[in-house]
């Protein structure tokens, strides 16, 4: 059987509001798994125990959370799974994706926040030093009754994000299915042959030849530019992959497995776990109690 279609969401921002925010107190998060084509920023408090889904990406909370997604196909949610607070405060920031156009984010006062809306395709996590340093701004942002000054606070909250350093990406790109963004044309041309023919026996030899490199220098360089062997940016990407199809499709593990490029059933359970901290069939299992019927 075929996995339910997961919630659209239209959100409430109007076409002539530059975004829509909503700041409240609860005792439960009851929205559903969803996705919408806006961009969302989502701060949590008090909600240590909550389980955040994002794209592939399960993780259990703190006392703080605060995420921006800026992928339009990128499912999320938060649940309470075991946080028994009654008091979690909650503020959410729609924006559309086109309040920043493409001619103001390649502006060199724009670089960072156009970097930080690149990731946030995965969905982007920071840091509990970057949301106490934000805190202040995000609730006086909350109350801010003149628009004008809204917005400005509003961009300066963007930019005071783009500059932390401590930020992660949650989900995998395949699964996130965003669009890469790299500097090395090089690279570029590895990473979209490996995208293409991930499915096949990939050599180390292919690879280098491809960019006219020795299989030596070729694993210092792209190692030094991705931060990343080729076989973990290999594996990445399958496992990726992998998770969309245990989400998507009604395929077996055992052809899931030979599908995605694995040659092994033990093999990729043993990866799959490492990776994922669960067998393929308890995450397979886990994700679609969280999806629901449109």
């Amino acid at each position: 059987m075929f996995a339910p279609t997961i919630l659209q969401e239209i959100t409430p921002l109007s076409e002539k509001d530059c975004f829509y925010i909503v700041d409240r107190t609860k005792a439960t998060f009851t929205f559903p798994m969803h996705k919408h084509a806006d961009f969302e920023l989502n701060y949590v408090e008090h909600a240590e125990g909550t389980r955040r889904i994002v794209g592939d990406s399960i993780e259990i909370i703190g006392n703080y959370d605060l995420v921006l997604i800026s992928g339009k196909e990128l499912e999320h949610t938060w649940e309470n799974y075991q946080c028994t607070s009654k008091e979690i405060h909650e503020i959410t920031i729609q924006f559309s994706s086109n309040l920043l156009s493409p001619g103001l984010l390649d502006k060199n006062q724009f670089k960072s926040i156009k970097m930080m809306l690149d990731l946030a395709q995965k969905g982007l996590v920071f840091p509990l030093n970057t949301i106490l340093s934000v805190r202040s701004l995000l609730t006086s942002l909350s109350h801010e009754k003149q628009g004008f000054y809204a917005v400005i606070g509003f961009f300066s909250l963007l930019y005071e994000l783009s500059l932390s350093n401590d930020s992660r990406t949650l989900s995998s790109s395949s699964f996130a299915r965003s669009q890469s963004n790299i500097e090395s044309r090089r690279v570029q041309k590895i990473h979209d042959y490996l995208v293409q023919h991930y499915t096949e026996e990939i050599r180390l030899s292919q690879l280098a030849e491809n960019v006219n490199m020795t299989e030596a220098a070729f694993s210092r360089f792209f190692k030094q530019r991705t931060g990343k062997s080729v076989t973990d940016y290999l594996l990445d990407i399958r496992i990726g992959n992998t998770i969309r199809l245990l989400v998507d499709s009604s395929q077996t593990i055992g052809e899931i497995c030979f599908s995605s490029g694995f040659n092994n059933l033990s093999n990729f359970n043993r990866i799959f776990r490492k990776r994922k901290g669960c067998s393929p069939k308890e995450f397979r299992d886990n994700y679609h109690k969280k999806k629901v019927l449109v």
